[in-house]
């Protein structure tokens, strides 16, 4: 870490007042990489597991109709 410049503020956020570690504090942009992480792990999933997915949402559907 110190060869790139970084030393010990990087880590605690004390030297140069970063945010502690230089996170995003932007919730529109927490939730939009919500909405990205969640799309490219649904769309890594193999077919079947998928299919099941949807059937266990219908499933759910329907046993809450029956419940209310």
């Amino acid at each position: 870490m110190v060869e790139y410049g970084h030393g010990v503020g990087t880590a605690t956020g004390v030297a140069g007042g970063g945010h502690g570690g230089g996170g995003s504090m932007d919730a529109g942009a927490a939730f939009g990489q919500f909405i990205t992480d969640t799309v490219n792990n649904i769309s890594a999933l193999p077919p079947t597991t998928i299919f099941l997915g949807i059937v266990a949402i219908v499933v759910g559907f329907i046993i809450l109709k029956r419940a209310f």
